[in-house]
């Protein structure tokens, strides 16, 4: 009687070879009996390897499914005890069930060397409020692995190579106890990339890279801010075999400025005025980033009061308009006042209906 072979895996009619591939690996490891040492491990671990046996190959799978029957002649079985003890000189515990599947029904997987992209870099750049808000060009100063001129980041002058006539791999046959296996293997030779040095580049030494010494301008835009990065393509470490060069991130950081303090696009500042300023009103001068501005101060200003000059803050670094500069007027008081100053000041005082902390009181107790 023919033996379910898609049950015991666990896979359909229809599962692909990958998939069968999984179902073997996941199931020869749960019933190899070095690793299992239930009674039955033994027979389903052969079980499953005559299983996988008939549905890997193409042929065989074919008949099985055409005629339902498991008689493709002696010893072409993937079980049996020869195959038992063939296994069991495998440490299970770490052998990669992938490689012996692909090297009884896959004949070998190929893997070419290959170039390898280069590592970005970071530079951080700490510049004014005036740079950020107005653009700048930096001079950044590097040192890194570049691509070497004289070979054009190919180590030197290449050639076919001749232990694998340009394929990058080489096929090896090998005796089993299940008949004769072709597989290929990355060429040692060449590492898989199919060419071999003819000769050196004599500037880098066939490594196809070189450490240099630069210096590059930057452009740094208008409207910048601490922790926005300025992404330069190809001024990163080149890569290894040919591979791309990868990019410099300019990381920004403003100093703390004495005078403005931003947030986002707007500024802040404060600037002092006399009691006379505040009460009488005036025009003073106030600085902005681009020199002195006036501002008027009206009549009756009380202190902290905020003033907005519109336009006067940093350009938007998206280029949505401009931020404005939001000006605090501190009333300052005298510490030191004249004979004249106190005889003003007395006569002000007289002619007070009522003192401030009066008023206050009277509106809290009545």
């Amino acid at each position: 009687m023919s033996k379910e072979y898609y049950k015991i895996l666990g896979v359909s009619k229809e599962a692909s070879k990958e998939e069968i591939k999984k179902a073997y690996k996941r199931l020869a490891k749960k019933y190899h009996p070095d690793i299992n040492k239930e009674p039955d491990a033994e027979a389903k671990f052969k079980e499953i390897n005559e299983a996988v046996s008939v549905l890997a190959d193409d042929n065989k799978r074919q008949r099985y499914d055409q005629f339902g029957t498991t008689d493709f002649g002696a010893g072409q079985g993937f079980g049996g005890a020869g195959f038992s003890d063939f296994m069991r000189g495998f440490d299970f515990g770490s052998f990669d069930f992938d490689n012996i599947f692909d090297m009884f029904f896959g004949g070998g997987r190929r893997r070419r060397s290959r170039a390898s992209q280069g590592a970005d870099l970071q530079y951080d750049l700490e510049i004014s409020l005036e740079e950020a808000a107005f653009g700048v060009e930096k001079k950044i100063p590097l040192n890194k692995l570049d691509i070497c001129k004289d070979c054009a980041g190919q180590g030197g002058d290449l050639e076919t190579c001749t232990g694998c006539g340009g394929h990058g791999f080489v096929r090896k046959t090998a005796r089993t106890p299940f008949g004769m296996f072709q597989t290929q293997t990355a060429c040692p030779k060449c590492r898989g990339s199919g060419s071999s040095l003819k000769k050196k580049c004599s500037k880098c030494d066939g490594e196809g890279r070189i450490r240099v010494k630069k210096t590059i301008t930057v452009t740094i835009p208008p409207g910048v801010d601490s922790g926005n990065r300025l992404r330069v393509r190809g001024e990163g470490i080149a890569g290894e075999n040919g591979g791309g060069t990868g990019d410099l991130f300019v990381v920004i950081y403003v100093r703390p400025d004495n005078v403005f303090k931003r947030d986002g696009d707007d500024l802040y500042l404060e600037v002092p005025i006399s009691f006379t300023q505040a009460a009488l009103g005036d025009e003073i001068e106030v600085p902005t980033l681009e020199g002195r501005a006036k501002l008027r101060i009206p009549a009756g200003t009380a202190s902290h009061t905020l003033f907005k000059m519109k336009g006067k803050g940093i350009v938007d670094l998206e280029g949505y308009g401009r931020g404005d500069q939001m000006v605090r007027v501190e009333i300052q008081v005298p510490t030191k006042l004249n004979k004249k100053q106190k005889t003003l000041i007395k006569e002000m005082e007289k002619l007070e209906k009522e003192k401030p902390s009066k008023s206050f009181l009277n509106k809290i107790f009545g």
